[in-house]
């Protein structure tokens, strides 16, 4: 007997996440979960932040620019235009500010009591020096979306 073959079409796991990617379909996953990458960790920023009572005004800027990157995901879910030029501009000024942030929590270890030489106690107990890469991440969420293939 000879074994009996059978065609499928059926595609599971990453097979599945390779085809909606060359099929234009991811694009607007990732829109979407920019926008609400944006808004979870602009709120968790904020709490954060306001532990420090917002004691730099630059602490400000990651909480605003959620909305931002949430409105801009959105509209890159529904809008080609929007995913090609406002998505990138609010993305890119994410992850601009996402590396200024870690420039600026390792700028605050160093200004801590015994500074980078104390970087053990510091890095606990100062602010978090890899925290501001996750907004980066969602920044990055935003750019790579921007530039993946559209559906038609």
């Amino acid at each position: 007997m000879t074994p009996r073959i059978t065609t499928t079409n059926a595609v599971h796991g990453i097979d599945r996440i390779v085809r909606n990617i060359e099929t234009g379909r991811f694009e607007r996953s990732l829109s979407g979960l920019t926008a609400a990458g944006s808004l979870v960790t602009a709120a968790e920023i904020y709490f954060e932040h306001d532990k420090a009572s917002f004691g730099n005004p630059w602490m400000w800027a990651p909480v605003l620019l959620g909305p931002v990157g949430a409105i801009a995901g959105v509209a890159g879910v529904f809008s080609k235009r929007a995913a090609k030029t406002l998505l990138p501009i609010a993305a890119a000024t994410i992850v601009a500010n996402g590396l200024q942030g870690t420039w600026l929590h390792a700028r605050g270890i160093a200004q801590k009591p015994g500074g980078w030489r104390n970087a053990l106690y510091n890095l606990e107990m100062g602010p978090p020096l890899l925290a501001p890469l996750l907004v980066t991440v969602v920044g990055g969420m935003g750019l790579l979306a921007a530039i993946l293939r559209r559906e038609k």
